[in-house]
């Protein structure tokens, strides 16, 4: 699962970000973007830019277009089959750029978050699927964080994790028209050894605090039993 990330790139991310696509005059931020919070994406219609999409996805023949947050993530596994994914996964992909994604460990009745990124410090390119609801002079874009297994440093921590492109060919073919079956062989576990982690404060689990402090390490608590 991904249910909550960030976007708040360092200048060198921002740099990386400016060779695949246009960039506004100001990044909108945030440290931490939660389930139906608008947020910045790649789309495979317009691919050289950056667009505004709701994180939740709503298919496009809801009959209310509304986004109840459920349909953040798509497992990988059988997303074709799926009737909300299904035609999203043939023709609607989307990058969805991140310094960092969040996940919880359970300790008792508590939530434990930790702040997972890349260890050389690049840019996370989640794998994403889009789609547009339209009614009544009314449309909305929204998108879903697509899952799989997870690679050995995420296994401890939670039994699922975004898809993440650790090149620019695997971004670019996501983002390509092409035959299903090459699109679905993309969606695995990044390799080992991409990704670190450390604790942060459980102020993340409110989803409407977002503030710079949400990425400060904080010290695990060690326990006997």
């Amino acid at each position: 699962m991904c249910g909550r990330y960030s976007f708040v790139p360092k200048a060198k991310q921002q740099k990386t970000l400016a060779e695949v696509v246009q960039l506004p005059a100001e990044l909108p931020l945030s440290y931490n973007i939660a389930p139906t919070h608008e947020a910045l994406v790649i789309a495979d219609d317009h691919p050289e830019q950056l667009q505004r999409m709701e994180w939740g996805l709503v298919p496009h023949w809801s009959t209310d277009g509304k986004n109840s947050g459920k349909l953040i993530n798509a497992r990988a596994e059988g997303i074709e089959e799926k009737p909300s994914f299904r035609e999203s996964i043939h023709r609607r992909h989307c990058l969805v750029p991140a310094d960092s994604f969040y996940e919880w460990r359970k300790q008792g009745a508590r939530k434990i978050p930790y702040r997972i990124f890349r260890k050389d410090e690049q840019l996370l390119f989640l794998a994403g699927i889009w789609d547009e609801w339209k009614q009544g002079g009314q449309t909305k874009r929204t998108f879903s964080i697509i899952t799989t297994t997870p690679n050995r440093e995420m296994a401890d921590l939670h039994d699922r994790m975004p898809v993440i492109f650790s090149s620019p060919d695997e971004c670019r073919r996501w983002l390509t028209p092409g035959p299903l079956e090459e699109s679905l062989r993309l969606l695995h576990p990044p390799a080992d050894d991409l990704l670190a982690m450390y604790r942060v404060s459980e102020k993340l689990n409110k989803p409407g605090y977002d503030a710079p402090d949400l990425q400060d390490p904080q010290p695990e608590e060690w326990t006997l039993f």
